[in-house]
C-alpha cells in the first residue's frame, strides 16, 4: 500500500511518537470497514492464535507465539514488502478490538514497537499501548508509559516520554513510506550510554523529555520539554522549553515556544526566546538550529564599548535566498552621549578619528547576511552598519560580497571565488590598522589537510588578482593599483612522543573535557612564501620558515592544574620589496608565536595566545602585536567563555556545546 504525499505531511506533523501510529495504520486500516474481505481474514487469523495460545497454556510453553498472516501477505491489494508482524505472549480478537498482552513486539518496514500490553478498537479507531512502551524508527528511539490515539478525530496524548533523536536522520526515519524492510537487530537500541563518542562536525544526537505530549491534527505540544546533548546525563547543561508547539510545512518541522531557558548544571537558568526555529533538510543533513538569541559584546573601535545584539528570525526573500539580520543597541554609546568612532564630517576616510556629538540615531547598529545560491554559485553578501545618522552613513557602512563555487582543476578540489569589498579594515601586525576603501577581484584556492606516517600535514595554495583603493604605506592617502599575488604554505606536525588513549570515549569521570587528552611532545614547523606583483612595476616576495615545540599533559580531570597544554614558535622571513599599500605590506621579520592552556582550578581554564614582535629592525620591537586572551568554564558537553583582543579593543562570549554518539 503506498501512502500518499498529503498522508506523509500529516504523519510528519506527529513528529516522534506519532511514527508509532503510522507503523500501526497502514495494515490495521484494513480491518476497519466489515463489508472489508480481510475483516474476515484477521479474525479468523486471531481465533486461530488464540487458540493456539490456549493449547501452550496447557503445555505450560512460555515460548511467544508470532502473529503472521499468509492469507493477508499474499492478498493482492497488499505490497508484499509491507508485511506488519506481531509477536506476543497472548493474542487475540474479540468482536472488533483486537488485543496483543504480554512483550508485545510489532515490526513493520524495520521499525519496532514494544509495549506490555497493545489494543487496537477497529469500530472506534483508537489505539492504546501501556507498559514499559519502545518505538525504534531506523536511527531513533523513544521510550513512554502509554500511548493513546483517536484516528477519527486526530487526537491523542503520550506520557512520560524520553527519546534519543538523531536530528541528520530525523525526517527520513519519520518517512515510513520511503523505509526499506530489513532485518530486525537481535539487540534494540537503548537511550540510557555508559560511555559516548565526541562528534567534531557539531551535535547531531539529542535527549528529549516531556512529562506529557499531546496531539491534535496536526500540531503537537507539550507544556514543558527538555532538550539536552549531554547523552551522559548528567544535568551539565539542558534546555527547558516552554509552551512548546510543533508543526509541520512540506518537509520541515516547525517549533515555537514562550519564554525558555538554558540550564547550565541544574542552578544556573539563564531565560531566551526561542521563537521559531525549524528543523529542515540540508545537503549536510538535518540541523537543529539553536543559534544564539542575544549577543553581548565589545567593540571599542566601530561601536564605542559594550553593545546587545539580537538576532531575528531569518528572512526568506525568495528561493534559495536568505535574510538574516542583527540589530544592535550600542549601550556604552549611549550612556556616554559621544563617539570617538568617525572621522569628522568630509574629511578622508584615513583622517584621524575625533570625538563627535551623537543623537538617538547613533544608539543603534545592524548586522546582516544575505545568503544564496546564483545557479552552481554561493553568494554571501555581509553588511555592517555602525549607524543610523544619515551624516555618518558613509563612514558608517562596511560592505563585504562573496561568490564562489567549488571547481576541480589539476586533480583537485579548488575554491574559484570572486569577491568585493566597501570600507574593510584589517590589522596588519606591528603596522597596526589600514583601511581598504574598495576592492574586487577574482581569487582560486584550495586546502589539503592529511596525515602521512604520523605526520599531520595542511597545504594551502592561493593565487588571485585585484583592483584595490585603499590606503597608502607611507602617507594616509588613498592610492589605487591592480595587485597579482601567489601564496603557498605548509604547515606540519611530527610526534616526538605521544602517549596513546586506551580508547576515544568518555564515561563520566571525564567531567571536564568531550575526549580523552591526547597527550605528548610535537615539533610544529611552517613553511611559506609570498610573491605580489603591482601595476606600476612594484612588487614583494617573501620566503618564511619556523620550527617550535607543543607540549600536552595532563588528563584534565583531577581537581587543579591537571591540563598544560603550551606551544612556541619562533619564524623568519626573507624579503624584498615593498607594497604601495599599507594592508599587506610584508612586516615583522622575525616573530615568536606563543600560547598557553592552562587549568587552574576544576573547570576553569585559561587560554591565551600572542605574536611577539622581535624585528630589531622594527619601531615596536618587543611588543605584542597580535594577542587574545580568556577564561573559560569547560565542561564536558560545554564552554563558557569570556574573551578579550587587545588589538582590536574588541572582546565578548562564547558558549559552544559539543556534540557526541
Amino acid at each position: 500500500m503506498k501512502i500518499s504525499p498529503s498522508r506523509n505531511l500529516k504523519y510528519y506533523s506527529l513528529l516522534f511518537l506519532g511514527l508509532i501510529i503510522q507503523s500501526l495504520n497502514p495494515a490495521l486500516s484494513k480491518t476497519i470497514s466489515s463489508t472489508n474481505s480481510l475483516t474476515t481474514v484477521f479474525e479468523k487469523s486471531y481465533i486461530k492464535e488464540k487458540l493456539k495460545s490456549n493449547s501452550l497454556k496447557k503445555n505450560q510453553s512460555n515460548k511467544q507465539i508470532s502473529f503472521v498472516n499468509p492469507e493477508l501477505a499474499l492478498n493482492k491489494n497488499i505490497d508484499q514488502s509491507r508485511n506488519l508482524e506481531i509477536q506476543s505472549d497472548k493474542q487475540f480478537q474479540e468482536k472488533n478490538v483486537l488485543y496483543a498482552e504480554g512483550n508485545v513486539l510489532v515490526t513493520y518496514e524495520g521499525n519496532i514497537l514494544k509495549a506490555d500490553i497493545l489494543v487496537y478498537d477497529k469500530l472506534n479507531e483508537t489505539i492504546n499501548a501501556n507498559g514499559n512502551i519502545k518505538l525504534i524508527l531506523e536511527n531513533q528511539v523513544f521510550n513512554l508509559d502509554e500511548l493513546n490515539y483517536d484516528f477519527k478525530n486526530q487526537k491523542g496524548f503520550f506520557l512520560n516520554v524520553k527519546a534519543a533523536i538523531k536530528t541528520k536522520n530525523l525526517l527520513d526515519n519519520l518517512d515510513i513510506s520511503s523505509n526499506k524492510s530489513k532485518e530486525i537487530p537481535s539487540t534494540l537500541p537503548t537511550i540510557n550510554k555508559k560511555k559516548v563518542l565526541y562528534t567534531p562536525d557539531g551535535i547531531n544526537n539529542w535527549i528529549f523529555y516531556t512529562k506529557e505530549l499531546k496531539v491534535d491534527k496536526n500540531q503537537w505540544t507539550a507544556e514543558k520539554a527538555i532538550f539536552t546533548n549531554d547523552l551522559l546525563e548528567t544535568n551539565q547543561v539542558k534546555f527547558e522549553m516552554n509552551s512548546l508547539k510543533i508543526t509541520p510545512k512540506e518537509n520541515q518541522l516547525k517549533l515555537k515556544s514562550s519564554l525558555n531557558f538554558l540550564i547550565f548544571e541544574d542552578k544556573l537558568p539563564i531565560p531566551f526566546w526561542f521563537g521559531n526555529r525549524t528543523l529542515t533538510r540540508s545537503e549536510d543533513g538535518y540541523i537543529f538550529d539553536f543559534n544564539d538569541r542575544w549577543t553581548l559584546g565589545l567593540d571599542k573601535v566601530d561601536r564605542d564599548g559594550y553593545f546587545l545584539g539580537r538576532p531575528l528570525k531569518p528572512f526568506n526573500i525568495f528561493k534559495n535566498f536568505v535574510l538574516n539580520l542583527e540589530p544592535q543597541f550600542l549601550i556604552q554609546r549611549s550612556l556616554q552621549g559621544y563617539t570617538k568612532s568617525f572621522v569628522n564630517k568630509d574629511e578622508s576616510i584615513t583622517s584621524d578619528k575625533v570625538r563627535r556629538d551623537v543623537s538617538f540615531s547613533d544608539y543603534f547598529s545592524l548586522k546582516s547576511e544575505l545568503k544564496g545560491e546564483v545557479g552552481e554559485w554561493d553568494l554571501k553578501i555581509d553588511k555592517n552598519l555602525y549607524s543610523f545618522d544619515l551624516d555618518k552613513y558613509s563612514d558608517a557602512l562596511r560592505l563585504k560580497f562573496d561568490l564562489s563555487k567549488e571547481i576541480d582543476f589539476l586533480n583537485s578540489k579548488w575554491e574559484k571565488s570572486f569577491f568585493g569589498v566597501f570600507r574593510d579594515r584589517i590589522w596588519n601586525g606591528s603596522l597596526g590598522e589600514s583601511e581598504i576603501y574598495f576592492g574586487y577581484g577574482a581569487k582560486m584556492e584550495k586546502v589539503n589537510t592529511w596525515e602521512e606516517d604520523g605526520v599531520q600535514k595542511t597545504e594551502k595554495f592561493k593565487v588571485g588578482i585585484g583592483k584595490f583603493k585603499a590606503e597608502g604605506l607611507n602617507n594616509k592617502n588613498l592610492v589605487s593599483s591592480y595587485k597579482g599575488s601567489i601564496y603557498y604554505s605548509l604547515n606540519q606536525k611530527f610526534p616526538l612522543y605521544v602517549k596513546e588513549s586506551t580508547n576515544k570515549y568518555v564515561d563520566k569521570s571525564f567531567n571536564y573535557i568531550f575526549e580523552p587528552v591526547k597527550q605528548g611532545i610535537h615539533l610544529n614547523t611552517k613553511l611559506d612564501a609570498l610573491y605580489s606583483l603591482y601595476q606600476d612595476g612594484n612588487h614583494q616576495e617573501y620566503i618564511g620558515f619556523g620550527a617550535g615545540p607543543e607540549f600536552v599533559f595532563g588528563e584534565f580531570k583531577k581537581r587543579y592544574f591537571d591540563y598544560t597544554k603550551l606551544s612556541f614558535m619562533p619564524s623568519y622571513k626573507l624579503k624584498s620589496g615593498d607594497s604601495i599599500f599599507k594592508f599587506d605590506q610584508n612586516s615583522d621579520m622575525f616573530t615568536l608565536d606563543l600560547a598557553l592552556d592552562q587549568q587552574l582550578y576544576g573547570p576553569i581554564l585559561l587560554k591565551s595566545k600572542a605574536t611577539l614582535n622581535l624585528d630589531g629592525n622594527s619601531e615596536n620591537y618587543g611588543d605584542f602585536i597580535n594577542s587574545s586572551f580568556s577564561i573559560n568554564w569547560k565542561k564536558r558537553s560545554y564552554e563558557l567563555g569570556i574573551f578579550y583582543q587587545p588589538q582590536n579593543q574588541s572582546g565578548g562570549i562564547n558558549i559552544t556545546l559539543y556534540g557526541f554518539e
